[in-house]
């Protein structure tokens, strides 16, 4: 769907090989030209598969009231 406007929330997963993601950084910016704020969960399980996690992403969804949320495709690898 692309930019729907602000308040804009990006999802990008983190680990240590492409198929096993360890934390989620979650990135918020609340109008344009605002600095970013940052936010970052780990889990020792898939960080896509936390219920804990995925259910506090989607409470930060909602109560920012985002207009667009987007997700980094996959996952980064980090050493």
């Amino acid at each position: 769907m692309g930019f729907q406007g602000y308040p804009k929330i990006t999802l990008s997963y983190h680990g240590k090989t492409i198929n096993h993601a360890t934390e989620v950084l979650v990135e918020f910016v609340l109008e344009e030209g605002a600095d970013v704020q940052t936010e970052r969960f780990s889990s020792k399980i898939d960080a896509r598969d936390d219920e804990t996690i995925q259910s506090a992403l989607v409470k930060m969804i909602e109560r920012t009231d985002s207009k667009t949320v987007s997700q980094i495709e996959g996952v980064s690898v980090v050493a």
